[in-house]
């Protein structure tokens, strides 16, 4: 795999980053909202998936009836388009409260005929807490460039490691961030060495509970014993702390001489170690 057109990270404020993951992370909960409100269901709410756009500059849904909706980063920005080829419409949600962000969209969808009323429906899980739950604006700043980056990079990251499941007979569909932990990631499932279903995902977290700070994961289930899978790249680490992991965090990379190098050699040797280990395909 080679990671083309990796994007220069610059290193912003961890406290500001980690903010700012939580705006967008809230933000991102109206796309979601009108998925479920507008698209068909799906099972696994794949619906409710978004797709990463360098074009906008964050993530876009899937069409909803007529229109798409997006979340442009910087400045962070509910978006809307009309038709595919379509230029967006924005509503900034610099200064505005979460319930504001919420009318400001009902309001573009309710002009396209659209019951903007049915984005009132709860989310089915809760989001981590922030400022914005208890009546905060939302903000901007540099660090809503910086998460792009990290964004962009992941997409990049994944599409070029999908290879290496597929010249394993494996299907890695392509990276969706699912809104409810935010992450971007592609999620590939086979038949494990015992007959059973195996799943290895590998993607980007902009950070949460566990880890403060964004990190490329290689995730493992059923979940191996980490004393059987090998050493990885200097940037990695495995973990096995309520879930099984390959992991490189923010930090390691930022460290790194050459990110996009480390990057790909960290997702490499993780995801062939993965399914080596689930599949006996090693």
């Amino acid at each position: 795999m080679s990671v083309a057109g990796w994007s220069d990270l610059k290193g912003v404020n961890p406290a500001e980053l980690s903010e700012a993951r939580l705006h967008a992370h809230y933000a991102a909960q109206w796309l979601a909202r009108a998925a479920r409100a507008y698209a068909a269901a799906a099972p696994d709410d794949s619906h409710t998936s978004l797709a990463w756009s360098d074009a906008l500059g964050g993530f876009v849904t899937h069409p909803l009836g007529a229109v798409r909706l997006g979340l442009r980063f910087a400045p962070l920005s509910l978006a809307l388009a009309d038709a595919p080829d379509s230029a967006w419409s924005f509503a900034p949600l610099q200064g505005l409260t979460d319930g504001q962000a919420g009318a400001a969209l009902a309001q573009m969808l309710s002009a396209r005929g659209l019951d903007g009323a049915r984005l009132d429906a709860g989310s089915p899980y809760a989001m981590p807490d922030c400022a914005l739950a208890h009546g905060a604006k939302y903000a901007a700043g540099a660090a809503f460039a910086e998460l792009a980056l990290w964004f962009a990079n992941a997409e990049r990251a994944v599409a070029a490691a999908r290879p290496r499941f597929a010249a394993r007979g494996i299907d890695a569909p392509p990276a969706r961030c699912w809104p409810h932990h935010f992450d971007l990631a592609t999620l590939a499932a086979f038949p494990s060495a015992d007959g059973a279903t195996a799943y290895v995902g590998a993607g980007l977290s902009p950070g949460d509970h566990y880890y403060a700070e964004p990190y490329f994961y290689v995730s493992l289930y059923p979940p191996p014993a980490i004393a059987d899978l090998p050493a990885l790249p200097a940037i990695g680490h495995w973990r096995d702390h309520e879930f099984t992991a390959a992991i490189a965090p923010a930090h390691a990379i930022l460290a790194a001489a050459d990110r996009a190098a480390a990057v790909e050699a960290f997702l490499s040797r993780a995801i062939d170690s993965a399914i080596g280990r689930l599949a006996g395909r090693g």
